[in-house]
């Protein structure tokens, strides 16, 4: 069978041979045929010559996503079986997560040579998110696959914010497959329980790209008195107060997370948490200004930059988070920066720090740069999945 072929432009075939996976419609000289949106399309060069093969879309700054660069392989039910089967063993059979309360990532898109398309798993139940049109079309097939292979009691769809402008794609929450509890369940985080609400909140219900930088920041806590800026259902704050924090102070917009929080808090037997819902900014201006101090200040705030027109008011964000964080750390305190917006790279970050020191007259010492968890890997040839970045700093 022959595909409708998209070719490149002169000059632009060498990230694509690099197996970078997202051709944008500015790398594409013309369209041979007349694909679908969703259709399998096969890249070539100027002369003609095979790169690799994909799915289309004509709505998305992403024309192409690109899945294998072996001209005789299909984008059939046995390609995705493969590769489904491939990222799950990787979970299972190397990281070892799997069994009652366990949570962990399945599926990371690019990361596993499928992208647009995120599995988590909660316990029983699996959590899916598309963010490409065309693996959206497919999901009763990756539905289907994903029952053949782990036999969940139930699949959710959630949705990403923005996806309609970005894909094309008007996709709702709903249950695909099963049944999903309509309230919320447990899972188990090294010595930490939480409750995770399946159908409502951010993300997949979760941020399971933190769990050890929830456990390395908690080995810091004790004896510490500490804020948790959008502590969310309250994941560094627990891990910090079981560790021993002599005090946590978590603040958050979201009333319905912060309900989970405290109902977490109540579950581990934590009474040495607090959980607030204000506005960030206001709340850590406001406690600066009452000469409140702190040993330890986490920040992981939402994702600023979704686009690289936004970069430069995304850092003035930064910049005034950090800034008031700096106000309220005693000496000896420490400051961990969490960045989610893959835009912002870590030297963005480390670079305002040092605009920051210099400015507030405090000495900050970059103690580690992490990333996400080890269900979270980074594809070498799509950095762009390098999005997470944790910086744990001494502030003098």
């Amino acid at each position: 069978m022959t595909l409708p072929r998209i070719v490149v432009q002169p000059g632009r075939v060498r990230p694509f041979f690099g197996r970078h996976p997202w051709v944008f419609a500015g790398a594409i000289a013309r369209v041979e045929g007349d694909p679908a949106d969703g259709a399998e399309v096969d890249l070539v060069t100027p002369s003609g010559t095979f790169i690799a093969r994909g799915l289309y879309n004509s709505q998305s700054k992403i024309r192409v996503r690109l899945y294998s660069w072996e001209e005789r392989t299909s984008l059939d039910r046995d390609f995705f079986a493969a590769r489904l089967r491939a990222a799950i063993r990787w979970r299972h059979d190397v990281l070892g997560w799997q069994g009652p309360e366990t949570a962990c990532r399945l599926v990371f898109s690019e990361a596993d040579g499928l992208s647009g398309c995120t599995v988590d798993r909660y316990d029983r139940w699996l959590v899916v998110q598309f963010t490409s049109l065309a693996l959206a079309q497919r999901r009763d097939l990756m539905v289907d696959l994903l029952r053949e292979i782990l036999a969940p009691e139930g699949i959710m769809l959630r949705t990403e914010k923005g996806i309609r402008d970005l894909e094309g794609l008007d996709l709702h929450d709903q249950l695909l497959w099963g049944e999903v509890p309509a309230e919320p369940i447990r899972i188990r985080e090294g010595p930490v329980v939480f409750r995770v609400h399946l159908r409502e909140g951010q993300k997949t219900g979760f941020y399971l790209d933190q769990r050890d930088n929830r456990q390395r920041v908690a080995a810091l806590a004790r004896g510490r008195r500490m804020l948790d800026a959008f502590c969310y259902t309250g994941g560094f704050g627990l891990h910090a107060a079981q560790a021993g924090a002599q005090a946590v102070e978590g603040v958050d917009v979201s009333e319905p997370a912060l309900e989970l929080a405290r109902g977490n808090a109540h579950c581990n037997r934590l009474d040495n948490l607090e959980f607030i819902r204000r506005d960030v900014f206001t709340h850590l201006a406001e406690r600066a200004e009452a000469g409140e101090r702190f040993g330890l200040v986490v920040l992981d705030p939402p994702r600023f930059a979704r686009t690289r027109e936004a970069i430069g008011e995304a850092l003035r964000g930064y910049r005034r988070l950090h800034a008031l964080a700096l106000r309220l750390l005693e000496p000896e305190g420490i400051l961990v920066s969490c960045c989610c917006s893959g835009l912002i790279t870590g030297e963005m970050l480390t670079l305002m720090l040092a605009e920051l020191a210099a400015e507030m007259g405090r000495d900050i010492q970059l103690m580690e740069q992490r990333g996400a968890a080890a269900d979270h890997p980074v594809s070498v040839s799509c950095l762009e999945s390098n999005y997470l970045k944790c910086l744990i700093s001494r502030v003098r």
